[in-house]
């Protein structure tokens, strides 16, 4: 299907009929920083007591803009989350409609490259992941502006969607121009085809401007900040791995995990069982490398007892294992763990300073 066009008028309608089959997620500003809420359906007109959909603009809701502070994985590999019940087989059934997540950007886009090869790879399925992935619908959207800290160009990645979507929004003001990227994306524009129609060629033209620009944008964020490009992240961290810069960059490292729990690519989880109501429960929890028990084996021993190995850590893993098993870096570029850190530990500065050790 060719690229289609729907008003700003007909997207809250749009919406408010997905409710039918899902729970409607969207980014909502609050200050400077985006959250996802559930889309509020209807609210009563207060004088003939008629509930009437309600406008995401006049709750907050943004398409546009920068990606939300949560990652999207969130919503696929949850925080925490009941695996087992009673030593029985089944998987425990999660309650609700699939979730319909709008205002996507590429940054977590290319989270699930990651979360895919590790949930859904060819030795191992995650029930729980797998089904999130094939029910859940993802409308993303188009960066139309940037923060300081994003870098995403360096990582060979775009600020606006090229896969991973069922359908893409692009704000050009007037509306959007969508572009479907998955058979459910096309099926959901012939489903809902009166909100649509054929996007002109005008209108493709600004999308495209637009994009240009934002592109620019990042491309300056990223001059400025003198972060080098993926093609010189190669070996790096492997020919810096006894370099004094690990101990220098944990220096203000408090160990919280902030990095690990806002990061898009990070998977890492424990297994815990405890007593639910006289029901023996296993959940499956987030964890961090950054933690010190982390990598702890019984006895106490721990081949990262120090603070900054379990940074270096970090680096390795996204930056040579991962380029190394799976051909790519576990990086998106969003800059959530600059935002996130307490230590003020830049991602982009511990880069740059591999690469110049290298070259020296």
């Amino acid at each position: 299907m060719d690229h289609q066009f729907i008003s700003r008028a007909n997207l809250p309608s749009l919406l408010s009929d997905l409710q039918e089959a899902y729970s409607v997620i969207l980014p909502v500003r609050k200050g400077e920083s985006r959250f996802y809420e559930p889309l509020t359906s209807f609210q009563a007109d207060r004088q003939t007591g008629k509930e009437e959909p309600q406008s995401p603009s006049e709750n907050n809701y943004v398409i546009g803009e920068v990606r939300a502070s949560e990652p999207l994985k969130a919503f696929f590999f949850q925080p925490k989350q009941r695996v087992a019940e009673n030593y029985q087989d089944a998987t425990p059934a999660r309650a609700g409609k699939p979730l319909c997540i709008v205002g996507v950007k590429a940054c977590d886009l290319k989270g699930f490259k990651v979360l895919d090869t590790v949930f859904i790879g060819p030795d191992y399925e995650d029930p729980f992941y797998k089904k999130a992935r094939e029910e859940n619908l993802i409308i993303s959207a188009d960066c139309t502006s940037v923060l300081d800290v994003c870098f995403c160009l360096s990582l060979d990645l775009n600020p606006y969607p090229q896969d991973n979507f069922d359908i893409n929004l692009s704000d050009i003001g007037e509306g959007y121009v969508v572009q479907p990227g998955s058979d459910k994306g096309e099926r959901l524009l012939e489903r809902f085809s009166d909100y649509f129609r054929e996007a002109s060629s005008a209108q493709i033209k600004t999308r495209d401007q637009q994009r240009a620009s934002v592109t620019e944008q990042v491309r300056k964020n990223i001059q400025a900040n003198g972060v080098p490009v993926q093609d010189r992240l190669a070996g790096v961290v492997r020919e810096n791995y006894e370099h004094p810069l690990w101990k220098e960059e944990a220096e203000t490292c408090v160990e919280c995990g902030a990095c690990n729990t806002i990061c898009p690519t990070c998977h890492c989880f424990l297994l815990l069982d405890q007593l639910d109501n006289r029901d023996l429960v296993r959940y499956r929890l987030w964890d961090s490398c950054l933690i010190k028990d982390f990598a702890e084996v019984a006895g106490g021993a721990n081949p990262r007892p120090q603070l900054w190995m379990r940074l270096r850590n970090r680096f390795e893993k996204k930056f040579d294992f991962f380029p190394k098993v799976n051909n790519m870096y576990a990086c998106t570029g969003c800059g959530r763990c600059i935002l996130a850190c307490p230590g003020k530990i830049d991602i982009r500065n511990v880069l740059k300073r591999n690469v110049e050790n290298v070259r020296k």
